[in-house]
């Protein structure tokens, strides 16, 4: 009988194109939801995507990161845990442990009934958020899985704060128990890549902005990116690989301004190019549009600062080459064109 697999998040962005992976691998999947509600929508948007017929056996349990109902059940009869969810925003919150708390809270549940019920191996979606802030912002070298975030600086917000806090936390808990080697952390940047459905969430809502003139000119951010297949793919390996155990993944191909970014999609739907941003503006006058835009306010701490990393190590773990950055962003784009999203 095929091994069932919990993969907390399934409602998500990553946490579909995870359950997709593991159906199209021969796993059995139980998503966790917030919503009950929802259970019918994410199977019918795997069941589009997938050329499993293992959907048909995806199962949904009621979880909440912040709550200690049925934790330990949900974890029954899995032999891995996928642990996807956590909060993530584009507008920081005024109170930080809005995101923090849910983040450390939820993965000291998941882990602990995990370990409870004996999962073999656990895979955690952690953040290059959790690597590459609270750093000198004139440096040049890259990143590796070496480095952690600082919890306090310039660049550092509330979502930075709590996948640092979480991961921290879950290296904790695993080193308590022994079983350090048991635990993998998948640390992505800014995913992109194509949608299941027609929820763009967070991270699609950047180039949603972008695609129906939201955003008229590009400030000066530069974005970490890669796709949200290899991720899931990498998450996937991570779970079956016993040479990563105890060991971190940066996931990451590259480095776009979002001016790039547009020049990108400008020359791939040229429908749309009259909206997308063709200049810069200074930085000055992106901190006085902050005032009223509070998703850019999020990102005045990172003006002008580049952050590279080092990907190799996932790279080595996926098999293969990241999917280029643009041809992620383009395949997102499309995705929100497709879903009449823009």
């Amino acid at each position: 009988m095929a091994d069932r697999v919990l993969v907390t998040g399934i409602s998500g962005f990553l946490g579909g194109h995870v359950a997709l992976a593991l159906l199209n691998a021969g796993y059995l999947v139980r998503g966790s939801l917030r919503d009950m509600s929802r259970a019918e929508k994410v199977r019918a948007a795997l069941r589009r995507a997938s050329a499993s017929g293992n959907v048909e056996a995806l199962e949904f349990v009621s979880l909440d990161l912040l709550s200690d109902a049925g934790w330990r059940e949900a974890m029954a009869g899995c032999r891995y845990l996928q642990h996807v969810a956590s909060p993530f925003v584009v507008e920081m919150p005024k109170d930080k442990d809005e995101l923090i708390r849910p983040a450390v809270e939820g993965t000291r549940r998941a882990l602990t009934a995990a370990l409870a019920e004996g999962v073999e191996r656990i895979v955690l979606t952690s953040s290059a958020a959790a690597i590459v802030y609270g750093h000198d912002p004139a440096r040049t070298a890259p990143f590796t899985e070496a480095d952690w975030s600082a919890t306090e600086g310039r660049d550092v917000t509330a979502y930075t704060e709590s996948k640092t806090r979480a991961e921290l936390e879950a290296w904790s808990i695993m080193e308590a128990a022994g079983r350090r080697h048991d635990l993998v952390v998948v640390n992505p940047t800014f995913i992109v890549g194509p949608l299941l459905d027609d929820d763009p969430g967070t991270s699609g809502r950047l180039l949603k902005r972008l695609l129906d003139g939201s955003i008229p000119a590009a400030a000066k951010v530069y974005f970490n990116g890669v796709d949200v297949r290899d991720v899931a793919e990498l998450q996937l390996k991570a779970m079956e690989s016993p040479e990563a155990g105890g060991k971190r993944f940066i996931a990451s191909s590259g480095v776009m301004s979002l001016l790039e970014i547009a020049d990108v999609l400008r020359a791939e739907f040229p429908a749309y190019a009259r909206k997308l941003p063709r200049f810069e503006v200074p930085n000055w006058l992106v901190r006085l549009f902050a005032f009223v835009d509070p998703e850019m306010r999020g990102n005045i701490g990172s003006l002008g600062i580049v952050r590279r990393t080092d990907p190799s190590a996932g790279r080595a773990l996926l098999g293969h080459p990241f999917i280029p950055a643009p041809d992620a962003a383009v395949a997102m784009a499309r995705s929100l064109i497709e879903h009449h999203l823009v």
